[in-house]
């Protein structure tokens, strides 16, 4: 359905209405203008709009800090399936068109100024993106309201087309619509609605209409089209022109229709051959540059909804060259030093590298490369309108030299930074650059702030291009931190706690790292110290500061007495080592719970495939596995539970903890201990599962997580439960085998004579003190032999007795039930190196918190009592790894002293 015919000059005031007007119908002038600029628009776009042009990377996304409605993607307009060729609402994208607020003369403006492609002796609109201003036939007008991006459709406010299209604005009270009048005919819109009226027909928006601001909003193509007016998409100079001559003499024209009768859909559409720019016919090889006939190769082609232009025909016009990468199998469009590669049969293209996708694949046609149109017209940066009513797009084809640059330098700093300026310029005739000029440039800036900067060439013609503008934040450079502290005194004595203050600055407070040197708790020889503290930024700045301190040669505590007072929790520090073994064992009764180990550490080092232990276990049962992969190849470690009954079992997993694949076993064995407490704490590890008769499963999962490197460790502490015998296989295969399948087939290993592997029943011990401790120096012996047996069991393979040396699986339990005040609890490595964890209270302690333990003279705190007696419940196992034995060492603390 039409619009009827309208006169050559429409000139309609305002009506005046009965009804109440609301504000989305009143005069714009009366609105207020946001001060928010509005996104960036990018080039006209085949897909999905992020499609870079040459010169620029691709379109970021809209400002999220702008205010509603929010700016998003542009509306992009492609070609629909069912036209001939590219369609006015289907190809072009119109992105921050204003809205009029008050009028005034145009000012007069140079070739490149906003509204110097206005044709004076047509009826034209001219928007500018991303600004208020609009002019319409030389005259300037201000928005009240920018045109708005939302969900992907460009709004305009439907009165700043309206006044300037000489029309009629009113608002139906009755029917809650805003309405435009044309000779008679009305478009009739309703707030929150994606569907418009023309004459009653209803018909849809991509978009619901909506106020903003008081200002009523619709999308830009509803209008356009519904009034038949074209308009021309100038992204290089961002504005969109509004061709408002096609309102006088002709009706509108509905989507996919033609003008009836056979007449020119536009009487005043001026013929192809006096067209400037080059025209490309819909549906046909012929093409016009500036009114002379050319033929292409192939007509211009809609495949699939993407419109097709022969590459070669369209390039010969625009004035570059074209050239075939036989080593890439690519077309190559080179302008200047860029290009565009396309290859054939791919939806992606490159431009200076960067790969961008289009609305469908490039094509051969009888030896003829077909590409899509907005492909080129993107990248090249083409303006260009399309005239559905005629079956043609019309190209703009400037030919004023291009001019760009950028800055390459990731940060500008005042009075520092030498800038680095990248250019690019070409012609679009071919033509060489002669001259350039430059406003705003300089090497190195000596102000804060942003710096505008302008660049122009000139080709062999005398013709300037438009300036390209950059503006480059210049800031001001980085200020180092200043280190600094303080200490309470100035003058100490020997063994006499120090208190050290930082009181280090940044003008960010931005210092990431703060290295001290020398900064003991207490000095115990006599004579001046130097301290230093040096800080870092996080610009990588530095400062350092350094102080010197004296100490006297009196002593307030000796060495083992300041730690015994000061030493943090976890802390290493001296003691005397030699004399603990002559300390006096702490009397503890001695029970156990039962609890089946199973270890699994030898071979420790596996070389081959293999089963490294087998066992059948029912009831509560731990495991402890530690292994090293020596095979040259990565592999896996697995722990296989299997039904060997008639009846389904139930296997209850209640703690776990794992470390590893590590190249560090002291490593990976303290963190297995640590995990195996943290799992005891927060019981995250308990789960219950159901094997079937006869079935194998995997069980105690995060063993095989990961795949095992060369001379890598796994560790594993886990407590199981089940109600019936399990056979359990702990094997080791390849990366890639699978496990249930393969572990049938596998080969018992051999024990390797050092390390140990076997079945011990009643793993966990009870230690218990129901006495007062802590009034005179003890010692709690663990891992010894002798005053900790170890447990003796066998070997689950061969079935030879063992015994478990070192009681490594056995989890201690160590109650003191009444520990003095003022008491000492620390952990004391007796056989070599150890790091381990250890739960006292309920609390983790890493003993040490830092690097490890060495026998016999270092000693790390457990836990302090304080002013009063108290219960001390410890839980231990040593960490694999480690050498034992060890002794946790119970220490009346010395006095304080002033």
């Amino acid at each position: 359905m039409s619009l009827k015919k309208i006169s050559m000059i429409t000139v309609l005031a305002a009506a005046q209405v009965s009804t109440v007007v609301p504000v989305s119908a009143q005069s714009s002038a009366a609105l207020q203008q946001p001060s928010t600029v509005l996104e960036q628009p990018a080039a006209l776009q085949e897909a999905d709009g992020n499609n870079p042009k040459i010169g620029e990377t691709a379109p970021e996304a809209a400002n999220s800090a702008q205010p509603e409605p929010n700016v998003e993607q542009a509306e992009t307009l492609e070609s629909s399936p069912e036209a001939d060729a590219v369609q006015p609402s289907q190809t072009s994208e119109i992105k921050a068109i204003p809205e009029e607020n008050s009028a005034d003369d145009m000012p007069p403006t140079s070739s490149s100024g906003p509204a110097a492609s206005l044709n004076k002796e047509s009826n034209e609109l001219v928007l500018l993106m991303n600004r208020a201003e609009m002019y319409h036939n030389s005259k300037l007008y201000t928005a009240a309201q920018p045109m708005a991006v939302k969900s992907g459709v460009s709004y305009i406010s439907i009165r700043a087309i309206v006044e300037r299209a000489g029309l009629m604005l009113r608002y139906d009270n009755a029917t809650k619509e805003t309405i435009i009048y044309k000779d008679g005919n009305e478009l009739r819109f309703t707030m929150n609605s994606t569907v418009y009226k023309v004459n009653g027909e209803a018909r849809s928006m991509k978009g619901p209409a909506y106020t903003y601001k008081g200002t009523f909003m619709v999308p830009l193509t509803s209008i356009t089209q519904a009034l038949g007016i074209r308009y021309v998409v100038n992204q290089p100079e961002k504005k969109v022109i509004l061709d408002l001559s096609s309102l006088s003499g002709s009706a509108p024209v509905n989507p996919g229709e033609g003008a009836s009768g056979g007449e020119p859909a536009n009487p005043s559409t001026p013929p192809v051959e006096t067209v400037p720019g080059l025209v490309l016919l819909m549906n046909s090889a012929q093409m016009y540059h500036n009114g002379t006939s050319y033929t292409a190769a192939k007509p211009m082609a809609v495949k699939q909804g993407v419109s097709y232009v022969a590459v070669r025909s369209l390039v010969d016009r625009v004035g570059f060259s074209l050239r075939y990468d036989s080593s890439t199998k690519e077309t190559v469009i080179m302008r200047g030093s860029d290009e565009i590669r396309f290859k054939t049969n791919s939806s992606v293209y490159t431009v200076n590298g960067v790969r961008t996708t289009m609305k469908g694949p490039a094509y051969q046609d009888s030896r003829t490369f077909m590409v899509p149109l907005t492909s080129i017209t993107q990248a090249l940066d083409i303006p260009y309108q399309v005239d559905q009513q005629n079956k043609r797009v019309i190209l703009s084809l400037s030919t004023k030299p291009i001019a760009s640059f950028t800055v390459t330098n990731p940060k500008v700093y005042v009075g520092q930074t030498v800038v680095n300026y990248k250019t690019s310029a070409y012609s679009p005739s071919g033509l060489p650059i002669v001259s350039e000029y430059w406003d705003g440039r300089e090497d190195v800036f000596y102000e804060p702030g942003i710096h505008t900067v302008s660049y122009s060439v000139q080709d062999s013609s005398g013709e300037w291009s438009d300036p390209y503008t950059i503006n480059i934040e210049v800031l001001v450079p980085n200020e180092p931190p200043a280190a600094l502290f303080t200490t309470n005194k100035e003058e100490y004595r020997m063994g006499e706690l120090i208190t050290y203050t930082d009181q280090s600055t940044d003008e960010e407070n931005a210092i990431v790292s703060r290295e001290w040197d020398n900064n003991a708790k207490a000095f115990f020889t006599p004579g001046p110290v130097k301290v230093r503290l040096k800080v870092t930024d996080r610009h990588g700045a530095v400062d350092t500061y350094e102080k010197t301190i004296v100490i006297t040669g009196e002593t307030l505590y000796t060495r083992e007495e300041f730690y015994q007072l000061y030493a943090a929790v976890g802390e290493k520090f001296f003691i005397d080592g030699a004399r603990v073994p002559s300390l006096p064992v702490l009397p503890l009764e001695s029970s156990f719970e039962s609890r089946t180990l199973i270890r699994s550490n030898s071979p420790e080092t596996v070389t081959r495939e293999g089963v490294v232990y087998r066992e059948v276990g029912v009831g509560a049962t731990r495991f402890m596995i530690h292994h090293k992969n020596a095979s040259g190849k990565v592999m896996k470690m697995y722990v296989v539970a299997t039904n060997l009954n008639s009846t389904p079992a139930s296997l209850n997993t209640q703690h776990v903890g794992f470390g590893g694949p590590s190249e560090y076993p002291n490593a990976t064995g303290k963190l297995s201990v640590e995990r195996y407490f943290q799992s005891m704490q927060s019981g995250s590890s308990n789960q219950t599962s159901i094997l079937q008769p006869g079935e194998s499963r995997l069980i105690l999962t995060e063993i095989n997580a990961l795949p095992i490197k060369d001379q890598q460790v796994v560790s594993l502490f886990a407590d199981l439960f089940t109600d019936s015998p399990i056979r359990y296989d702990v094997i080791m295969i390849e990366e890639k085998e699978n496990a249930l399948s393969k572990f049938p087939f596998l080969p018992l290993l051999a024990a390797d004579g050092i390390h140990n592997r076997g079945t011990y029943a009643n793993s966990t011990r009870i230690l218990e003190s129901h006495e007062l401790i802590g009034q005179s120096e003890a010692r709690i012996a663990i891992g010894d032999k002798n005053l900790d047996p170890f447990l003796t069991g066998y070997d689950g393979i061969t079935g030879y007795p063992i015994s478990n040396s070192g009681n490594f699986g056995m989890v201690y339990h160590i109650k003191l039930n009444r520990v003095a005040p003022n008491t000492l609890i620390s952990f004391n490595p007796r056989g070599g190196k150890y790091m381990g964890s250890v739960m006292v209270n309920g609390s983790m302690v890493n003993v040490p918190s830092t690097s490890w333990l060495s026998a016999p003279h270092d000693s790390s705190v457990l836990f302090r009592t304080g002013e009063y007696e108290q219960p001390v419940e410890i839980w231990f196992t040593a960490a694999p790894g480690s050498s034992l034995p060890v002794n946790i060492l119970v220490t009346p603390m010395p006095q304080k002293r002033n």
